[in-house]
């Protein structure tokens, strides 16, 4: 197996593959990952994310990637009931995330702005994408960011990619991880399952034989803004960071998006609401943790995705 580790998307990448042509599917992915980072980034006025929000109100013509991603997208707000939602730019602004993490100042001077509702015309289930023509509408004054579903995406895509070389592979994008395959002799992956109380500690090792994880938390991605305590995980409904007992929720699933959206939804639903985000959705599992390092889990088990080691 041979593994290398990257800064991409403002997080640490670890491409692992196995096989002869394993150097050529790590170089390939690579490459595409920070092909990737520089369309999709909401922090460089060139990226095709910049001018598709610039583009708010009209038509704009897409790359079929970003055609693909916005779609995704769409999928992914109605089966969270709206609790992902890339339409919260504007709110991540307000609560200070004016900056990539890597260059953000973790004490800011500016005062915390007064609670409000949010003030979007239009939901994103508004959007159009027409793939078919390759083509994306945001209604007028909509801006987006695709920080959390498009790193989920592109590691799946990477994954993919990397299939094409070698039957063993993965990628592990800052917790948003797809793997293909098993390694030799083993009958699944081994997975850290973090302690978002002591970061260097794992809980648990989870066994993932194959499919998709990712984890949202609110003890990373932190900042100070007018002395008070704010993280990246916007609430849609209110436009401030969660409220969660849960600090950080970790979810397996068949596809990339699907894990990073639900991690997001689960974790702003809480353990109240949670349950009812899953009905009908037996391809779905979570663990969650508490401020207490509980660990919580879905109601039904899925084995064949996880078990505990």
């Amino acid at each position: 197996m041979q593994y290398y580790q990257f800064r991409a998307m403002n997080t640490d990448v670890l491409l692992v593959a196995e096989g002869p042509r394993a150097g050529t599917a790590i170089q390939a992915a690579q490459s595409f990952i920070e092909a990737c980072e520089r369309r999709f980034t909401r922090f460089s006025e060139t990226s095709e994310l910049a001018a598709l929000n610039r583009s708010a109100g009209d038509w704009f013509a897409a790359s079929p990637d970003m055609t693909a991603l916005i779609a995704a997208a769409l999928d992914c707000h109605r089966a969270t009931q709206g609790l992902f939602d890339p339409s919260i730019l504007p709110d991540l602004q307000a609560a200070g995330y004016t900056l990539s993490f890597d260059q953000l100042p973790r004490l800011s001077p500016d005062p915390k702005p007064a609670s409000r509702l949010r003030t979007a015309s239009s939901p994103f289930s508004a959007v159009k994408a027409d793939p078919v023509n390759s083509r994306v509408r945001l209604p007028a004054g909509m801006q987006v960011d695709l920080g959390g579903i498009a790193k989920g995406w592109i590691a799946e895509k990477a994954a993919r990619l990397m299939a094409g070389f070698v039957p063993v592979c993965g990628v592990n994008a800052g917790g948003d991880l797809f793997v293909i395959g098993l390694p030799s002799g083993q009958k699944a992956w081994e997975i850290g399952l973090e302690d978002p109380l002591d970061p260097a500690r794992d809980l648990l090792v989870l066994l993932v034989e194959s499919g998709a994880a990712a984890t949202s938390s609110v003890a990373k991605r932190v900042w100070q803004q007018g002395g008070t305590k704010r993280h990246h995980l916007i609430d849609p409904r209110n436009g401030e960071p969660a409220e969660s007992p849960w600090l950080s929720v970790t979810v397996f699933a068949p596809r990339a998006v699907l894990a990073e959206t639900f991690a997001k939804a689960l974790l702003i639903a809480g353990p109240e609401k949670s349950q009812s985000l899953l009905e009908n959705r037996p391809d779905i599992s979570f663990l969650a943790v508490d401020s207490r390092g509980q660990i919580w889990k879905s109601p039904t088990e899925m084995e064949k995705i996880y078990a505990f080691a």
